[in-house]
């Protein structure tokens, strides 16, 4: 078997699961380079050279001598490159390619920025800001409803975000989904969007993607209060420490 020409940069994150997911459902070959978050590894200066926004994951292509950053760029990436048979996409230029391109843009514009800040004021900022965890869970909650919605449109076409197959608009937003509970929404209150949630949980390929790296710890924290905040303590004082040294860096 030849090389693998992709390299995947990545953690246990909502954006880096989606492509190692992708990968999966395609059957790619590909090198894994973990990052250490922790470590703030992301930020150092080989990695920016490869993402300059310093962020995860990342991809490159050697046969293309290709350096992507964004997972939504890069599911667009692989989709309009590796997936000629049009399994986790459609045919570029039809109806379901430009919903589906609208969906993928969704969520990175707005569920996952939307989540992230809802999981940064519930689980790790250093004070107890109400205003700032009712704006944002109420926000991404809204985000959920609208999700909802269009899963009910498309229940006569298999219940996927678009079209009639699995796509990288599931893949993007799925990422997310699977940690709602962390960012303080319960999905009870959206049970298209919990069902749907299964159906990809049990898609062999997409669970084999959604353990790269390593299984997620969160996996077997949730739904346990003490638990989860012993969680998010360990997680806490390396993003405080990473936003100390952003701004200190800019200053």
């Amino acid at each position: 078997m030849s090389e693998p020409q992709l390299t995947l940069y990545t953690n246990q994150t909502p954006n880096g699961i989606k492509i190692s997911i992708a990968l999966s459902l395609l059957s790619l070959p590909y090198k894994t380079h973990i990052i250490s978050l922790d470590k703030h590894e992301q930020k150092s200066e080989w990695f920016t050279k490869i993402n300059p926004n310093g962020r995860l994951p990342a991809l490159t292509d050697h046969t293309a001598d290709l350096n992507i950053m964004e997972s939504g760029a890069i599911l667009l990436y692989l989709a309009s490159t590796y997936d000629k048979q049009h399994k986790i996409s459609f045919e570029e230029g039809s109806k379901e390619h430009w919903e589906m391109v609208q969906w993928v843009l969704w969520q990175n514009a707005g569920l996952g920025p939307m989540q992230g800040q809802s999981n940064h004021f519930v689980r790790y900022a250093p004070e107890h800001i109400q205003y700032g965890i009712d704006r944002y869970i109420n926000e991404t909650r809204r985000l959920y409803s609208v999700l909802e919605s269009q899963l009910q449109k498309q229940e006569s076409k298999g219940g996927w975000v678009v079209g009639d197959h699995i796509s990288i608009a599931d893949i993007t937003i799925f990422g997310w989904a699977v940690f709602a509970e962390w960012a303080g929404v319960e999905l009870d209150e959206f049970p298209r969007v919990r069902s749907w949630r299964e159906r990809m949980e049990n898609i062999e390929k997409v669970e084999e993607g959604r353990n790269v790296p390593e299984r997620s710890g969160l996996r077997d924290v949730m739904g346990d209060k003490e638990k989860m905040e012993e969680y998010a303590a360990g997680s806490r004082k390396w993003i405080l420490e990473g936003m100390k040294r952003d701004a200190e860096k800019r200053a």
